[in-house]
């Protein structure tokens, strides 16, 4: 891939973690469900997720008040999937303060865009 492709391709790809991380902040489970795949595997330091568990945690609204994501690196991993790795910090709803973790996403090329197929959140445990 040109660099300028792999520019294009990582640009699109955080315009969809954004997303992801828009309807986590509006509480809008309809489109977190939109982003992600039917047999989507979310990895979590509490344990294996799947799609209706990541929609499921908007049954109440809103899970996320605020967030920043920064530090995106992109792999090619084919011509149909890409790993998005970036480090995220965020402020739960009810939380008094910010979290950090790393988070690593897959995204598969689909006839209607990309989804999400697979992410693994890594809490930030150093200084």
């Amino acid at each position: 891939m040109q660099e300028s492709d792999a520019g294009a391709l990582i640009e699109e790809l955080k315009t969809c973690e954004i997303a992801v991380w828009e309807a986590l902040k509006r509480g809008d489970a309809e489109s977190d469900a939109a982003a992600l795949s039917d047999d989507f595997l979310g990895v979590y330091a509490d344990g294996f997720a799947g799609k209706t568990d990541h929609v499921g945690q908007l049954a109440d609204g809103p899970s996320i008040a605020a967030y920043d994501l920064s530090r995106f690196h992109m792999r090619e991993l084919g011509e149909e999937h890409a790993l998005l790795s970036y480090r995220a910090t965020f402020r739960r709803i009810g939380a008094t303060g910010p979290e950090t973790m790393y988070v690593s996403s897959i995204w598969q090329r689909a006839p209607s865009g990309w989804i999400n197929i697979f992410s693994q959140d890594t809490p930030e445990t150093g200084p």
